[in-house]
């Protein structure tokens, strides 16, 4: 298994805590291989020994796009259910967790998206928001899933509560998306693995919450076999898989709340609001 920062300087690999500088790696190169593990081996040998940098990382992401699943854990079904009552669109989501199609929808790009440490955004036309921490899977362009990542989903529920028809107003947007701290190669997250969400506000914790990846509906397979029928990903894909961790509706994020998404096996994401 291999972890690959995306750093000012380049990428850095890393096995069994060593790192090299591989400066001869492709992220896009990587994603379309047909090898994804191979060809990290292949690069990992060629760097040159170096430390881990300490502080802030890019996100992993070059010329992919980011799509998302939605309503793929029972407890995001309720708080999409909750949030759009008002608006008579609580059944849809209770339709679509049941349904054989999951929902899929396009997410961000690589400028939209922030690595670790970097800023994340919430909107100005929005009342109530709230992260989503999600793994997130890396897929070639032949649509096979080769690597994870830990994912932040920004939403603005106030904005998809009032109609589910406005939700990629709600999804996509400037900092909206993070991504990182490292792209992991190789076997993913067991089961078991748990992904924890910790939000911070002037030094105190407002909000923690956890699940484990075993409370996802969905194989990581039929979500990306999904999402590449009848479409082309040239450069591969990252796909965020749901969040089963939202908080109650009386939260909202604030300017300067910082955000750390873990998840087992990946590392921590954190990202403060701007």
């Amino acid at each position: 298994m291999f972890s690959i920062y995306r750093t000012e300087a380049g990428y850095t690999i890393e096995k069994d805590s060593s790192c090299v500088l591989a400066g001869d790696f492709c992220l896009d190169t990587l994603f379309t291989s047909e090898d994804p593990l191979k060809y990290t081996e292949i690069q990992y040998g060629l760097g040159q020994s170096c430390e881990l940098p300490s502080g802030a990382f890019l996100a992993p992401i070059s010329s992919q796009e980011v799509w998302a699943a939605g309503v793929t854990y029972y407890r995001s079904r309720d708080a999409r259910m909750e949030e759009s009552e008002s608006s008579g669109g609580d059944r849809f989501y209770d339709m679509v967790y049941d349904a054989e199609r999951p929902e899929l929808f396009f997410k961000a790009t690589a400028n939209r998206s922030r690595g670790h440490l970097d800023k994340v955004c919430i909107r100005s036309d929005s009342s109530w928001d709230v992260p989503e921490p999600e793994l997130t899977l890396a897929i070639n362009s032949s649509g096979k899933v080769f690597g994870y990542t830990v994912g932040n989903d920004m939403s603005s529920r106030s904005i998809e509560g009032e109609n589910p028809l406005y939700l990629p107003q709600a999804k996509v947007y400037r900092g909206s998306c993070a991504l990182g701290p490292c792209l992991v190669v190789g076997s993913g997250p067991g089961k078991e693995a748990m992904i924890s969400v910790k939000i911070s506000r002037s030094g105190e914790v407002v909000f923690s919450g956890n699940t484990e990846v075993s409370q996802i509906k969905r194989s990581f397979d039929e979500l990306a076999e999904f999402l590449f029928r009848d479409n082309e990903f040239p450069n591969g894909a990252l796909l965020m898989t749901g969040t089963g961790v939202v908080p109650d509706s009386d939260f909202t994020l604030s300017s300067g709340d910082l955000i750390s998404i873990s998840i087992d096996g990946i590392g921590t994401l954190e990202n403060e609001v701007e």
